[in-house]
């Protein structure tokens, strides 16, 4: 009985610590095998850039300027003062992917109007809620 069992554990030991998924098809029967990635392997380094050039677009006017702050400044677009806390890019692709963690005040108001994250690819993910003022992420500066 023994020698049965280890040969059973043999057997199946590798599909025991496996970590693909095997997944059968209701409908016809087959069977799909998904892999998972290698987090390890895939994952990327984020730089951490010097400043960030960054968009605004005054609503009512139609004004459109683009901003280079370095990190820590401050630069005012109307009545908003936007200031650039930090830039980060991955280390592979220095012009995508691009966040930037902005903090932008207005003066009429008693509360930050954002403090967080801005991806430049996905900037409605974490969007400035103005109603005359938008800002976004354009890349992270290098040089």
């Amino acid at each position: 009985m023994k020698s049965l069992f280890a040969v059973i554990l043999i057997a199946f030991a590798p599909m025991a610590f496996a970590q693909d998924t095997v997944i059968t098809s209701p409908i016809d029967g087959s069977t799909t095998i998904l892999t998972t990635p290698d987090v390890a392997a895939s994952s990327v380094r984020a730089i951490q850039a010097p400043g960030a050039t960054l968009r605004g677009l005054d609503k009512v006017s139609g004004e459109v300027i683009d901003l280079e702050l370095s990190v820590g400044e401050t630069a005012a677009f109307g009545r908003i003062e936007v200031t650039l806390g930090e830039c980060r890019y991955p280390e592979d692709n220095p012009m995508g992917e691009a966040y930037a963690w902005l903090e932008i005040e207005d003066p009429l108001r008693t509360a930050s109007v954002f403090e967080g994250w801005m991806v430049a690819s996905s900037p409605a993910l974490n969007a400035l809620d103005h109603a005359r003022y938008d800002v976004w992420v354009i890349r992270c500066t290098t040089a």
